[in-house]
């Protein structure tokens, strides 16, 4: 007999149902991407206001990106403890707020501290989307529809770029730009509502009662065929709470595969930090360069837009090639297209060229990782999972624009500065192919060894935090 979890992979796909939670998860990742994408708007605007030096500015991003790698993971193993749909929904709510409070700053500290706030919010959506729209996606389709999702993130960096070029003539732009995000931020978080609890997660955690009724209503509203099904015994959780729980669900994904953790960490780590390097000061360098700031502005939105394309071939190929062949190859021929930029941004059809080859080939890697990371780990680790891989990326990448501004541009140059993070990209997908195994087709939860995860460590109750 099936297991509920086997009868929600094995549903029909109809955008009435899984594509609603689609839609609304990705809406989230849209807030995700809006944001980062504003730290590289906000700088030369900030730099200006404040009157800033190359390596002032870049603590933009850094603060920022600092607190969504503090919120990837807590709300990463929140959602592994209290459920998808909780944290779901008040990670936007922290965000709005500290967004709000961010546009009203005075002084530059405040600012810094605000934003970093406002990440920590923000920095839950993408691990906690991931695991919700992957736990009630059909086997068949979740490679796509995980690929799929991260269509959302040029969309919010192009929404961005022409949101924030329309806004510079405005006086205190900066505050705009921050004041606008609120608004739909709290119509979200109002729609998230009706989103209901993952039946995958409530079946580990042991409420029968609630799963069937979901999985019952799923059945219903796809019209598959109504057939028996059994809710497995759940692994007792007797493990730490509070703090102490980040700490557990970090060891935990090390004792379930040190080859695939590294794997994963790696690819995170130095994909996004190309990625979040050219984000962040693309309109700063074609600044410096000479452009004028909506010329600036535009040409990062150029990117993105290219990007968009790019995420539709990522996951038309996705489930064709497989994850690892894709970003294999795309990810390495970006950061070769970001040192051809670097060594053409003077002739201005050439650098167009570059960014444009650039935003194509990312947006084919960043979603077919996304994906691939999240099915790597088993239904009680993946959102942790997910999220400390997130993390990592997040803490390297806030730090790398404070360093890139001071140190490795002024010092090294364009060129050779992109050429390294190049090179670490290399290496990291040539671990990926000996360390982690390919998930195209692959069940959620298998029989196979990768998927075995460890049972929980008891502790005593006096020791929970």
């Amino acid at each position: 007999m099936k297991t509920g979890d086997q009868i929600v992979q094995e549903l029909p796909w109809r955008w009435s149902v899984q594509g609603k939670i689609f839609i609304i998860g990705g809406l989230g990742y849209l807030f995700d991407a809006y944001d980062i994408a504003l730290n590289g708007f906000l700088m030369p605007l900030l730099g200006a206001h404040f009157d800033l030096s190359l390596g002032g500015r870049g603590l933009v991003a850094t603060a920022n990106l600092v607190g969504m790698a503090v919120g990837a993971v807590a709300w990463g193993a929140v959602a592994d403890r209290i459920g998808r749909k909780k944290a779901f929904s008040v990670t936007l709510l922290i965000f709005a707020l500290f967004s709000v409070l961010g546009a009203l700053a005075p002084t530059y500290p405040v600012f810094l501290a605000l934003r970093f706030l406002a990440g920590v919010g923000l920095g839950g959506c993408i691990p906690v989307d991931y695991a919700l729209v992957g736990e009630f996606s059909p086997r068949k389709y979740r490679g796509r529809v995980l690929t799929a999702l991260d269509l959302w993130w040029p969309i919010g960096v192009t929404l961005c770029g022409l949101v924030s070029t329309a806004m510079l003539s405005l006086d205190g732009n900066w505050r705009w730009m921050l004041a606008t995000m609120v608004l739909p931020a709290l119509l979200l978080f109002w729609a998230r509502r009706g989103i209901p609890e993952s039946p995958i997660y409530l079946t580990k955690k042991g409420r029968e009662t609630e799963a069937r009724h979901v999985i019952d209503d799923l059945v219903a509203r796809t019209g598959a065929p109504v057939e028996p099904y059994v809710i497995p015994e759940p692994v007792a959780e007797t493990g730490p709470r509070g703090v102490a729980s980040a700490a557990e669900q970090l060891r935990r994904i090390w004792k379930f595969s040190p080859r695939i953790t590294s794997a994963a960490w790696l690819l995170f780590a130095t994909v996004m930090l190309v990625y979040y390097a050219a984000l962040s000061w693309l309109p700063s360098i074609l600044k410096e360069e000479g452009l004028g700031e909506t010329a600036a502005f535009m040409s990062t939105t150029l990117m993105s837009g290219v990007g968009i394309v790019g995420v539709l071939v990522s996951t038309a190929l996705v489930d064709t090639v497989g994850r690892k062949w894709l970003i294999g190859v795309s990810a390495p021929v970006a950061a070769l297209a970001l040192v051809v930029f670097a060594l053409v941004m003077k002739v201005p059809t050439g650098s167009a060229v570059a960014i444009a080859a650039f935003g194509f080939l990312m947006q084919l890697t960043i979603p077919a990782m996304y994906a691939y990371v999240s099915e790597l780990y088993p239904t009680p680790l993946r959102a942790s999972g997910f999220g400390w891989a997130s993390s990592v990326s997040r803490v390297l990448t806030g730090f790398a624009p404070l360093l890139f501004g001071s140190v490795m541009w002024p010092v090294l140059g364009l060129p050779v500065t992109f050429a390294l993070l190049g090179l670490a990209v290399l290496v990291a997908v040539v671990w990926m192919a000996v360390a982690a195994p390919e998930t195209k087709g692959r069940a959620l939860d298998g029989d196979d060894e990768e998927l075995r995860v460890p049972a929980p460590r008891t502790v005593p109750e006096q020791a929970a935090i």
